[in-house]
């Protein structure tokens, strides 16, 4: 089996591709190779390596920066990828794409896990941009995979970001900075070591259509900063706050826990919980290579 990756340099592709080689040879593709905003470097890039899968982990993630850049979060992460998704379909290659909690968020009193067949809902263009992806690659062939997760951080940070959450916490207690995070946002913080795992499983089941994959558990970003530093033994100046006096410029779901339990009747079990994975994440980065 030959596996593309597109985003392999990624904080999601850089666990992917140790794990997937287990499936077969591995395929790592940047920007250069595909660049979603430029449809014509799809189809030369694919017949150049002929893949058998496609793990598109590419994607415009700047949330707040959507909402006035609202042109290219449509082109990256829908306009763009129907075209790859189309080219796919077309030479055969399964394509396997990343979608996002932020599909949902209209429901305000929303309390239960959403399933894979609950109506969507975004409120951002970020979320609005990703529910249209999916609907691209859904439309292009039944041969398809379709995996939203919720919260990722990894050991390689997130590249156009710069960081994730934890690392975002542990760097402002190290500037002995107040911090305030929000408490009236519930999801689940999701490991990408965990999410690459069950992704990998997945394709090698031949899994089709639309799987919720996230640690198992929820919490609010403030009971996840809590857990960081009392697993670190930190006890900085921190305060819970409300969406409202964060001044995000994007809204955010209040309540976007997504249910697994179609990904455990697949793979036999739900992954671990948020407050393990996290625990294997802070002993992780304490081994990564500088």
């Amino acid at each position: 089996m030959r596996i593309a990756i597109l985003g392999a340099a990624g904080q999601l592709g850089r666990d992917l591709c140790p794990r997937l080689a287990s499936l077969g040879e591995v395929i790592p593709l940047s920007r250069a190779d595909i660049d979603l905003r430029l449809a014509e470097n799809i189809v030369p890039t694919l017949t150049k390596h002929q893949p058998d899968v496609l793990v598109n982990c590419a994607a415009y993630n700047f949330v707040d920066k959507a909402e006035t850049e609202r042109d290219t979060a449509s082109l990256v992460n829908a306009f763009g990828l129907q075209i790859l998704a189309q080219e796919c379909a077309v030479v055969d290659c399964k394509l396997v794409h990343f979608s996002t909690d932020y599909v949902f968020g209209q429901n305000a009193t929303r309390a239960t896990p959403y399933r894979e067949d609950d109506s969507p809902g975004p409120i951002s263009v970020y979320g609005w941009s990703k529910r249209f992806g999916e609907r691209d690659v859904e439309s292009a062939s039944r041969e398809h995979l379709v995996i939203r997760t919720c919260g990722l951080y990894g050991v390689w940070g997130s590249g156009g970001k710069g960081g994730n959450f934890v690392e975002t916490m542990l760097r402002l207690v190290g500037e002995g900075k107040p911090i305030r995070v929000v408490h009236d946002q519930r999801c689940t913080p999701s490991y990408t070591v965990d999410v690459a795992s069950a992704t990998t499983e997945l394709i090698a089941r031949g899994a089709t259509g639309l799987f919720h994959v996230t640690n198992s558990g929820d919490c609010t970003w403030y009971e996840f900063a809590q857990e960081i530093f009392r697993q670190s033994e930190l006890k900085p100046d921190l305060t819970p706050i409300i969406s409202a006096e964060y001044g995000a410029v994007a809204k955010r779901p209040a309540y976007s826990v997504l249910s697994t339990a179609k990904l455990a009747s697949v793979l036999g079990s739900p992954l671990r919980s948020w407050q393990d994975a996290l625990a294997a994440y802070l002993a992780e980065r304490q081994q990564k290579p500088t």
